[in-house]
């Protein structure tokens, strides 16, 4: 095992986004909540001694989480609320902070930029 100079977000969607998703033109699948929140994102995030700094690391980046939330569902972005901000990011998702990360791979983790999530 390896410490990891990290701490972890998990990003929880929320009934509001969950009420967006299904009204989406085209959607044929009703989900749920427990479907959307089971496989959520985990993103790393500077490493943090108290639950708070990481919220506020998560304040300042959550336009671009925001995005990526709504790209890994709807890409045509004229379907994502026009008006987000950072209430509204708070409305749409609960957010759990880790302080500690492991890794248990000895290989190299390798980066790639996304301009996006996924799902």
């Amino acid at each position: 095992m390896f410490i990891v100079d990290r701490s972890a977000a998990l990003i929880r969607p929320k009934q509001p986004f969950l009420d967006w998703l299904n009204a989406l033109p085209g959607n044929e699948v009703t989900l749920t909540l427990d479907d959307i929140r089971a496989d959520c994102t985990v993103i790393l995030v500077p490493e943090v001694s108290e639950p708070e700094d990481g919220i506020s690391y998560i304040d300042d980046i959550a336009d671009r989480l925001f995005e990526m939330e709504l790209a890994s569902w709807a890409e045509d972005e004229s379907q994502w609320p026009a008006k987000r901000n950072l209430k509204l990011f708070w409305e749409w998702f609960d957010v759990e902070i880790h302080m500690g990360v492991m890794d248990s791979v000895s290989e190299d983790i390798h980066n790639t930029p996304s301009d996006h999530g996924y799902h």
